[in-house]
């Protein structure tokens, strides 16, 4: 079956409440290009095609007729950045950015039901690596201008695509993008956000992306002169080591609270069990409520939204089995609250270690501290209103990410950064960097519609 004709048959099989229009150009065309993109093995190291995706998106978008001299594709070391321009009406006016990234996390085909870098539509989703993270995503937003292009719009402000090559590693092709964008009004990250499906299908609720927590690892060291296992001392690195790690691990940061935060849980609260109902509002009216601490804090889901988290994620020690240990390491590695900073952190460990022989360093790699996005009324009212449009009474409010995009690069040059993908998941569908990786392929047309009434908007 070609696939304009299998989309459609799709579509037709989708459930009345997803109000999905008729298959058109733009969603044929996304479809087409998250194939291509999928097909290509955009990872890191030898053999990475993520120059090839970028060529791809050119080739694209100058078929549609955006003037080549316009569209950036510059290599990278092993990778390469994307960057395209779609000049407004108004030269004065601050840039509108769309993020994303074109590489993927690594997948073995051997571990996979179907090759991850063959897509394949099946039962109503799009399976393959980058099919939720984000080749989607890219596709619908590179169909969805390239549709309102051929439709004879023109925004008022430019409007930059800028998709990154190493997002999923060093990103530092994320940096050079943010440093050239300095001065844009705002950047729109496809690559956050989103909504939930039930287990029914029905939509529960959709969030913008407006915070992020800062990834950060500390190695911890103990080191000493060591000798035979025969002859034991109390001074021993391992036992230093795990006392110092048990010390931690019993410990908690203060909850915190954020206008981003707060809004989130009173959106949730009312769509869980009701103990975490009741935990998530009366933490949100008052963020030292010892007993919604307590709950909220047993949940591994939203023990990350009430503050700052810490735990042991790796330990190495001793060189003999006849010897005492002459080194111990270990890892610890943070998921910050927006607005405090890591050596902060690292300091508060180190006090909660109370011991001076266990060697604390920072050991991150390919993190930005930033701050949490304001909480724009022009931005939340244009996707209140797409979404309003493509899932009527879905509730919208904002949301914290536990994890790291290339947002917090666009946020520490001053470009307000929020996540507004709106791709809708059930929670056993999310595959994001695991096996089987996959989406209702249904997303399409809502996707393209939503995407097309956020741009207008935003641009003109």
């Amino acid at each position: 079956m070609k696939m304009v004709g299998m989309l459609a048959a799709m579509l037709l099989a989708a459930s009345s409440a997803q109000a999905a229009p008729a298959a058109g150009a733009a969603d044929a065309q996304a479809i087409e290009i998250a194939k291509k993109l999928i097909a290509l093995r955009t990872v890191r190291g030898a053999g990475n095609q993520t120059p090839a995706a970028a060529a791809y998106l050119k080739q694209q978008m100058v078929a549609a007729g955006f003037p080549a001299g316009d569209i950036t594709v510059e290599p990278v070391d092993d990778t390469a950045l994307f960057m395209a321009r779609w000049r407004g009406s108004d030269p004065k006016a601050p840039a509108l950015v769309i993020s994303g990234h074109m590489d993927v996390v690594e997948a073995k085909p051997a571990d996979w039901q179907r090759d991850p870098f063959t897509p394949v539509i099946e039962n109503g989703y799009l399976f393959g690596r980058g099919a939720t993270d984000m080749k989607l995503d890219m596709a619908l937003v590179v169909a969805t201008l390239i549709d309102m292009k051929r439709a004879g719009y023109t925004p008022r402000r430019d409007i930059v695509l800028a998709f990154s090559g190493d997002e999923e590693t060093v990103m530092k092709t994320s940096s050079i993008l943010a440093e050239r964008l300095k001065g844009a009004e705002m950047a729109l990250n496809v690559d956050g956000g989103g909504g939930l499906l039930g287990e029914d299908g029905r939509p529960q609720y959709f969030t913008v992306g407006a915070a992020e927590k800062t990834y950060a690892d500390f190695q911890l060291e103990v080191t000493n002169a060591g000798g035979h296992s025969s002859a034991p001392r109390r001074d021993n690195a391992i036992n230093q080591l795990a006392a110092a790690l048990a010390r931690i691990g019993g410990y908690r940061f203060a909850p915190q609270l954020s206008p981003i935060t707060k809004g989130y849980f009173e959106g949730i609260a009312a769509r869980q069990t009701p103990e975490l109902g009741k935990a998530m509002r009366a933490f949100a009216a008052n963020p030292a409520d010892k007993a919604a601490i307590e709950t909220l804090a047993a949940s591994p889901a939203y023990v990350g939204q009430i503050g700052t988290t810490c735990v042991t994620t790796t330990i190495s020690g001793g060189h003999a089995l006849n010897a005492l240990p002459q080194r111990a390491t270990a890892n610890i590695n943070c998921r910050i609250f927006p607005g405090v900073k890591p050596a902060a952190v690292m300091a508060e460990l180190q006090r909660v270690a109370a011991d001076p022989a266990v060697k604390f360093s920072d050991v991150t790699e390919g993190s930005n501290p930033t701050d949490a996005s304001p909480l724009r009324p022009d931005l939340m009212t244009a996707v209140k209103k797409a979404i309003g449009a493509v899932r009527p009474g879905v509730p919208v409010f904002p949301s914290m990410s536990a994890g790291a995009s290339d947002s917090m690069w666009f946020r520490s040059v001053g470009i307000p950064s929020y996540g507004i993908s709106p791709l809708f998941l059930k929670e056993s569908d999310e595959f994001a960097h695991g096996l089987n990786e996959r989406t209702p392929i249904d997303n399409v047309p809502l996707g393209v519609r939503y995407y097309r009434s956020v741009l207008t908007d935003l641009s003109k």
